[in-house]
């Protein structure tokens, strides 16, 4: 059976109809593949002399073992945004006399064939090498070895069951946060050292091989555990049931202060707000909010003035660069409808444009009291405000004329690369690195005041030929309407 299995997955990948748009993905993530196996390699060869300088009284497996704790809590965030469950179209085998176990194996079993699985022996091997190499006996370091993979695959299942309650909060990522925030929190101030006991536990284990039943027992576990929560999952009709939601209304009557654009504002924050990815985008706007709180309080970053603007541009512009690289397909849905209806075109984008321009607004004047840190953190996020509203609103807006990837709303924000393309990719080119190239360029050429000056000038002048600019942005939309509108009936 498991032969057939991949005989079908073969045949899947091969013949999807998004093989070959997706192929210079497929080929951006092998070379991001590469450079990810060359960097462990690089890191397991190098290994033993960080350790050495960073704890020259401890032995190498000692040291190791002490950071273990930190790498599996890396490991487990690191998943959770980036590795998901592999799966395969079911369905259609349910009608067949196939076990319903048989397809749940080879789905968990697939994925202990994931890349992120392998890269850490990238690093674990040459390290081990080095450490026989060093006489350290052969028999303890093949033990540790498999210790860590077995570590590997425990991360493994565990992110799947963290994966699998995520899906049930309205904020996705809640669960990976809370769980890992509380062991560190554990850890940290001492009320339980796990850095300490998984240490000793792991050293243990290769003095007393016996002792590696533990994570074998524990690995089996967990196995079992992602066993049953998917063979209950595994029916025709589990996605039949329609949920029961209580309905939220808001009162949505400030937004005609807008006028002409009041219907479309509506629609928008009704769509933010109502939709799990939309939501899930509209919280990371804390992130944004905060960002500077990780640089801003370190001595270091006080002496880096040209890093004020990034974090500026990005601080005040969380919300436009996540909600606008993706117009227009939050609306892919029913962008169809909504191209049929007697509506200017030009109203849909300027609607558009004021939620990212006030989005702006009030994350600058939320983000005043960076001030406390120095008045030029001020001055650069006011500039880069500016630069947001008059430039950047205006080249997302435009990239969003070839976007033709359509979304499902239903899914989380943090790290979903559905509806992402080239276009994505692309458009970070303007957003931060233009506005952090010329700001750099002008700071060591003549000084921190004028750089500001330069951007938040650059971005009068957006503001100044806005007509003109929607003018054209409007005409690019009209152009690419109907690829648009073919594009989103398509599956990706």
């Amino acid at each position: 059976m498991i032969k057939h299995f991949i005989s079908l997955e073969w045949k899947s990948f091969f013949r999807s109809a998004s093989f070959g748009k997706s192929l210079a993905i497929k080929i951006l993530m092998g070379f991001f593949a590469l450079y990810f196996m060359a960097m462990f390699l690089g890191m397991g060869f190098v290994m033993d002399k960080i350790l050495k300088k960073a704890y020259p009284d401890l032995d190498l497996l000692v040291a190791f073992n002490g950071l273990l704790f930190f790498w599996i809590i890396g490991d487990l965030l690191i998943r959770f945004f980036f590795q998901k469950l592999p799966v395969m179209s079911v369905k259609p085998l349910l009608t067949l006399p196939v076990k319903r176990k048989s397809v749940v194996n080879f789905v968990l079993g697939k994925s202990v064939l994931s890349f992120i699985n392998f890269l850490p022996l990238f690093a674990i091997v040459p390290f081990g090498l080095k450490l026989i190499a060093s006489d350290y006996s052969v028999s303890i370091v093949l033990v540790w070895m498999f210790v860590i993979v077995l570590i590997t695959l425990i991360n493994n299942f565990l992110n799947f069951i963290i994966e699998s309650l995520s899906a049930k909060t309205e904020l996705s990522f809640l669960p990976i946060i809370v769980f890992s925030s509380s062991l560190f929190a554990l850890n940290h101030f001492n009320i339980i050292n796990i850095s300490e006991a998984l240490s000793k536990g792991v050293t243990a284990i290769t003095v007393n091989p016996i002792l590696i039943l533990v994570p074998i027992l524990i690995l089996i576990g967990l196995y079992r555990f992602n066993f049953k929560i998917l063979r209950q999952k595994l029916f025709l009709d589990s996605g039949l049931k329609a949920k029961v939601k209580e309905v939220n209304t808001s009162n949505l009557e400030w937004t005609k202060n807008f006028g002409d654009i009041a219907p479309f504002m509506q629609l928008d924050l009704k769509l933010i707000w109502r939709n799990k990815r939309t939501k899930s985008s509209a919280f990371l706007v804390l992130i944004g909010l905060f960002y500077g709180l990780f640089f801003y309080p370190q001595p270091m970053y006080q002496n880096m003035p040209w890093f004020f603007m990034f974090i500026g541009v990005f601080s005040t512009g969380i919300f436009l660069i996540n909600f606008g690289q993706f117009i227009p397909a939050w609306d892919s849905g029913y962008y169809k409808l909504l191209m049929s209806q007697n509506i200017k075109y030009e109203q849909y984008l300027k609607s558009k444009f004021t939620l990212m321009a006030v989005s702006v607004i009030i994350l600058f004047v939320l983000g005043i009291p960076y001030v406390f840190f120095g008045w030029k953190i001020l001055l650069a996020h006011f500039a880069a405000a500016i630069y947001n509203v008059g430039v950047n609103t205006h080249v997302i807006l435009y990239g969003g004329s070839f976007n033709r990837k359509k979304i499902d709303l239903n899914q989380k924000a943090a790290f979903n690369y559905q509806g992402t393309g080239a276009v994505q990719w692309l458009i970070g080119i303007p957003l931060l690195l233009l506005p952090m190239g010329l700001f750099a360029l002008f700071y060591f050429l003549i000084g921190f005041e004028i750089a500001c000056l330069i951007l938040a000038i650059l971005g009068i002048i957006g503001i100044v030929f806005h007509q003109k600019l929607m003018t054209t942005i409007t005409q690019k939309y009209l152009e690419s309407k109907y690829k648009m509108i073919n594009a989103f009936d398509q599956d990706n």
